[in-house]
């Protein structure tokens, strides 16, 4: 069920906009501008002290669908959930993390960048899978490779996706999104350029799936 919940999710959008917040003042209105970019599903990666805040402010935005990223310990799980994450993301997965998702009953995008990490996903029931670090595991052509003979998972490449390579990945048939940072750029959070945020996601989210 939570991995049916994760695809629907992925399936918002090409781009997940993956987000480093620092300042948690910024968290409403850059998501404001992301969703009327056209980008809802939003992930903010617990790696700085105003994440969990960020989460509970861009939750109350309207159309937005938030989810907490770089989730690795049961703890992770629950904050995030109890922030009002609505999915969640991890670089690789674990049987305690894996667990502490299920128990919460938060949807997980889990972490694989090999077939036999795929599989052991697959066995447990998790067939939407983020593929990381994807440029250095590869790229598209190693995804390519990884659908043909696992035709039945499908993945949200992240980690080097770019808006030069971005179509690369969206093309292949068991790609169903992908994960930028692109589309959120410090030097325009910091300086505040919401319109600059809206037109980059706005491109994001005109990018072709194949």
């Amino acid at each position: 069920m939570t991995s049916r919940d994760t695809r629907a999710i992925c399936e918002m959008a090409p781009i997940v906009p993956v987000l480093v917040i620092d300042d948690a003042a910024h968290a409403r209105p850059l998501a404001e501008a992301l969703v009327a970019g056209g980008l809802p599903a939003l992930e903010v990666t617990l790696r700085t002290p105003a994440a969990l805040e960020a989460i509970r402010i861009m939750s109350e935005v309207p159309g937005s669908v938030v989810g907490a990223g770089t989730l690795i310990t049961p703890e992770d799980v629950r904050a995030a959930k109890a922030a009002g994450a609505r999915f969640g993301v991890s670089p690789g997965a674990t049987d305690r993390l894996l667990a502490a998702c299920e128990e919460e009953g938060l949807p997980l995008l889990p972490g694989a960048a090999t077939a036999s990490e795929a599989m052991r996903l697959l066995e447990r029931g998790y067939d939407m899978l983020k593929f990381f670090p994807a440029e250095a595991s590869g790229g598209a052509p190693a995804l390519k490779a990884i659908g043909a003979p696992l035709p039945q998972i499908a993945f949200c490449p992240t980690g080097g996706v770019s808006p030069q390579n971005a179509e690369s990945y969206l093309s292949l048939p068991n790609v169903v999104c992908a994960g930028g940072s692109w589309v959120a750029p410090k030097d325009l959070v910091a300086a505040g350029d919401w319109a600059g945020i809206e037109a980059l996601a706005r491109d994001a989210a005109a990018l072709r799936r194949g």
